[in-house]
C-alpha cells in the first residue's frame, strides 16, 4: 500500500502519505487524512481487543488519537433508548455497542472516527448515517450498509476495511525531528488475570464489575497518557486523557461521568426543543445545561434552543441525583501517587478500581479505598500510550 492522504495533521502540511507492505486495511471509499489514520489504527486495535476479551461486538468513538467513548454490545434498556435518542430504532448488538460508544460523551464525539469490531450491518449503518463523523473502519460491511455509508459527505465519506487476520510487526518505529524512535509493540494481554491481586478489605468483584474494569482498562491502553477511565454497564462513561497530573485525569473524566449521569435527570428528559433544532445543537444545549455555568449573555443565547426554557438544576438536585449513581468501575493507566484521585472518584459512584500500583504511598491509597468501601486490584501493568 502506498496511499496519498488528504493532508497531514494540518491542511498546510500538504504532503502526507501512508505506506505498508502488507497493508492492514483497504480504503473502500473517500480519502482519509493523517489524523484519520492515526485514529483508525488505534481504534481498530481497541475494538478488536475489547471484542476478543469479552466475546461480544465492540465499538469506539475516537477524536485526536484518544477514545471519546468505547463500549461492548450490551442491550439498551428503555430508559437508555430514550436518553440516547434511539427509542424507535432497530438495534443489533453491534448497533448497541456503537450507540453506547457515541453517547459516552456525544459533544466530544462530534466529528469522530468510528471503529467497529464486526461486519457492519444495516441498523448500525443507519445510526452512523445521522451522525457527524469523519470516517469508519470495520472488518467488513453488508452490501446495503456500505451503500448507506457511501452516501455520507456527498459520497466522500472515508470507509476502511481492516483485515482481521493481519498481525503487525513486533517492533514499532516513529520518526520525530530527524530521530527514529523504536520500541516493541505493546502486546500485553489484558484479561481477568489483571484483577486477581485485590488489596482492599472489600474483595467482592461481580461479573459486571470485572467486565467494566476490562472495558476501562483496554480503553486506556489506546488513550493518550496520563489517563483515567470510568466505565459502567459495558461502556465508558468518562475518559480523562492527556493530563499531566493523575488527579486532573480523575477530575476531567469525573466531570464527563457527571454530565453523562445528569443527562438521565427528569428535567433533561423532559426538555422540549425548538422545532427544527439539529441533533448537534441539541447535544450542545443539553451539555451546557448539565454543566450549569453560563454568563447571562450565554444563557440568553442558550434559551433559544427550547420551546419552554427549563429551570436550572439546583445544587441540591445535582447532589441528590449524583447520589443515585453507584457501581462505577475506574481504571488508571499508572499508579496513584496520592489518595486524591480516589477522593475525586468517590464523588462519581466508583465502587471498583484497578490500577498499576508501585507508588511509595500505595498504603495510603489502599486506606482511601477502604474508607470508601471500594474494591481495588493492583494489576502491576503500566499502560502509558503516546
Amino acid at each position: 500500500m502506498d496511499l496519498t492522504l488528504k493532508y497531514g495533521a494540518n491542511p498546510h502540511q500538504s504532503t502526507a502519505r501512508a505506506s505498508a507492505d502488507p497493508a492492514p486495511f483497504e480504503v473502500l471509499n473517500g480519502k482519509p487524512g493523517y489524523i484519520n489514520l492515526l485514529d483508525a489504527l488505534n481504534s481498530w486495535q481497541l475494538v478488536v481487543e475489547l471484542a476478543g476479551s469479552l466475546a461480544t461486538p465492540a465499538a469506539a468513538s475516537f477524536k485526536h488519537v484518544s477514545p471519546a467513548g468505547a463500549a461492548v454490545g450490551n442491550p439498551l434498556t428503555d430508559e437508555f433508548r430514550e436518553v440516547y435518542d434511539v427509542a424507535d430504532r432497530e438495534l443489533s448488538p453491534l448497533a448497541c455497542a456503537y450507540v453506547r460508544a457515541r453517547q459516552a460523551d456525544p459533544m466530544s464525539s462530534f466529528g469522530d472516527w468510528i471503529a467497529l469490531s464486526h461486519r457492519v450491518d444495516v441498523p448500525t449503518a443507519k445510526l452512523i448515517r445521522r451522525e457527524v463523523s469523519d470516517g469508519v473502519c470495520a472488518p467488513g460491511y453488508e452490501e446495503e450498509a456500505l451503500e448507506i455509508l457511501n452516501k455520507k459527505k456527498g459520497g466522500n465519506y472515508p470507509i476502511l476495511c481492516f483485515d482481521p487476520d493481519f498481525t503487525p510487526p513486533d517492533t514499532e518505529k516513529r520518526d520525530i525531528f530527524g530521530v527514529t524512535l523504536e520500541q516493541s509493540r505493546n502486546d500485553v494481554r489484558l484479561d481477568e488475570s489483571i484483577l486477581e491481586n485485590i488489596v482492599t478489605r472489600n474483595r467482592e468483584l461481580t461479573p459486571e464489575a470485572r467486565r467494566d474494569l476490562l472495558v476501562a482498562t483496554i480503553t486506556l491502553k489506546y488513550t493518550q497518557s496520563n489517563s483515567v477511565c470510568y466505565a459502567l454497564d459495558g461502556q465508558v462513561v468518562g475518559n480523562g486523557a492527556g493530563q499531566q497530573s493523575r488527579v486532573h485525569c480523575a477530575k476531567l473524566a469525573g466531570s464527563k461521568v457527571e454530565a453523562w449521569h445528569l443527562r438521565r435527570h427528569p428535567k433533561v428528559r423532559g426538555m422540549a426543543f425548538t422545532k427544527g433544532l439539529k441533533r448537534p445543537e441539541k447535544v450542545n444545549a443539553v451539555q451546557r445545561y448539565v454543566e450549569g455555568d453560563m454568563t447571562p449573555k450565554e444563557r440568553t443565547a442558550w434559551e433559544t434552543n427550547f420551546e419552554t426554557v427549563p429551570e436550572p438544576l439546583t445544587a441540591q438536585e445535582r447532589n441528590e441525583w449524583m447520589d443515585t449513581l453507584t457501581g462505577v468501575a475506574l481504571s488508571s493507566d499508572a499508579f496513584f501517587p496520592f489518595r486524591d484521585s480516589l477522593d475525586q472518584a468517590s464523588r462519581y459512584g466508583v465502587r471498583y478500581v484497578v490500577q498499576t500500583g508501585g507508588s511509595v504511598r500505595d498504603d495510603l491509597v489502599v486506606e482511601a479505598a477502604d474508607e470508601y468501601d471500594m474494591v481495588m486490584a493492583i494489576s502491576g501493568i503500566r499502560l502509558f500510550h503516546h
